[in-house]
This record gives structure tokens, sequence and C-alpha cells, in this order.
């Protein structure tokens, strides 16, 4: 079987991954995510931009509420409802479309921004991802980008579920777009310049159990793991990740409060 076959069996695999569950009910907790990525960016009125695998639009809402002309993209429809319905909410002006973040349905050089916040980090084929963001976002342009890092709390969740379900070999971790070196090799001749910052995002629970609770729900990801696994393994599953999350919880016995770093990104299209 060519790489290139396998990335379209894990594709699908991950398409139902993300359309299992409720993600929206996870990525609305991330808005503040968006905010930031929106002002790091320093975006300008009327400029057009492009949120790719979008989830349910904290980004597109970020950026269309500082003017931006927004074309939110995901692989997942029901994800795309959930942007549509809170950009009505605010009276946004915002086109959604369904699209694949490695074949993106867009001319050369047709965005002045393209965003992901935890989105196109989990691409099965990571340097098509990346050339595609470089390809439709115009020389002199950005491209603004959060994603997990391998050491944060979700990386290390990452790892957890791959211990106990290994990835198909050959698929690298999606928390690699979380290091500055990995993104310069994507990114190489197309970036004129790479900014990072270290951030942190804080998940609130009411306890480790709760967390888990919503977590194995509405996370496709970790639903899917779970529902992978026979009983005796699940459990074992789970101790492992109560385990991690009360020892990263800061708030004491009594509450959850996990920070969770990833890495902001900002690059200028060469």
């Amino acid at each position: 079987m060519s790489s290139e076959t396998d990335f379209s069996v894990l594709k699908t695999r991950q398409q139902a991954a993300w359309a299992s569950g409720d993600y929206a009910v996870i990525g609305t907790t991330l808005q503040l995510v968006g905010e930031l990525l929106a002002e790091a960016c320093d975006i300008r009125y009327g400029e057009s931009v492009l949120d790719v695998a979008a989830g349910n639009g904290n980004a597109t809402l970020a950026a269309a509420r500082r003017g931006g002309r927004v074309t939110s993209t995901d692989y997942v429809p029901a994800l795309l409802e959930r942007g549509q319905e809170r950009a009505r909410a605010e009276h946004l002006q915002v086109e959604f479309h369904v699209a694949d973040a490695e074949n993106l349905p867009f001319a050369d050089a047709s965005f002045d921004l393209v965003l992901s916040t935890f989105g196109v980090m989990f691409t099965p084929d990571q340097e098509k991802a990346a050339a595609e963001l470089a390809r439709v976002c115009r020389p002199g342009g950005r491209i603004g980008l959060a994603n997990w890092t391998p050491e944060g709390f979700i990386g290390q969740v990452f790892k957890t579920l791959g211990r106990h379900l290994p990835p198909p070999p050959g698929v690298r971790p999606p928390s690699l777009w979380g290091t500055e070196s990995h993104l310069r090799a994507l990114f190489g001749d197309s970036a004129a310049e790479i900014v990072t910052t270290p951030r942190l995002f804080n998940f609130r629970y009411q306890s480790a159990e709760h967390f888990l609770e919503v977590f194995r729900t509405w996370y496709g990801p970790i639903h899917k793991a779970f529902a992978a696994l026979p009983a005796e393994s699940a459990q074992a599953l789970e101790n492992d990740l109560i385990e991690l999350i009360e020892r990263l919880n800061r708030a004491g016995p009594d509450s959850l409060i996990l920070p969770s770093e990833y890495l902001e990104v900002v690059i200028t299209r060469a």
C-alpha cells in the first residue's frame, strides 16, 4: 500500500473521529485562543482571512469581530454548522465551506491571512498541509497558528493515548507542529519569518473525573479511543489519564485547573 493510500485511509478515520461526539462542546471553551491569535496576527479591517480546520469557529469569529472578510472551512460539516450558528448570533458576515486542509479549493495567494487553531496540526500529511497554507496565502501575508506542544498537557494526553492505541506506522505526532524547529522544516523557503510565543490555556473543570467524562463523551479522538478498547484496556487508559490530570492540576483537591501549553505562531509569507 502506498503512503498516499495510507494517508487517505487515515484521513477517513480521523474525519470519523472528529465527527463523533461533539467537538463544539470543547471548542467553545477555547475561544480565548482564537482572540489572542487574531491579535497576534494584527488583523487589518477588510483583510481577507481563511480559517482552516476551523472547527466550530473560534478563530473565524475572532477575525470577523476585527473586520476581517472571513472564509471558514472544515471537513466536518456539522462543525461548520455550529460556526454558522455563532456567526448569525453575532450578525457577523462569514462564508462557510466544507474543505480538506490538504486540498484547499482556493487559488494561489487568495488570502491576506490564513489561520488555524488546533486544527491543521492534526492532518496526516503534514508537508502537504503546510504547503497548502502557504500556497493560498499571498506573499507578504501571514499564517497564524495555535498548536499544542509535545510536553504540554494535551501533548501528554495524546502520548498516553498512543501507549494504549499505537498510531499507524509512519504517522508523526500532531504535536510536532508545536515545535519551532518542525515548523521551520515544514514551511522552509515559503516563510520569510516565523515568530513563536509559548502560551498556556487553562482547562477548568470540577474534577479529573469531570474532565474525563466531558472529553470521553464529546472529544472525538478520546471518544473513539475508549470505544476501540475492550473494557479492561479502557479502564487502564482511564486510570492513566486520571493520574496525568491529577498530577498537573494546580487548583487543589476541590477543583480542577489544567494549564496546557500551546505554541502561538505567526509566519510571514515570503
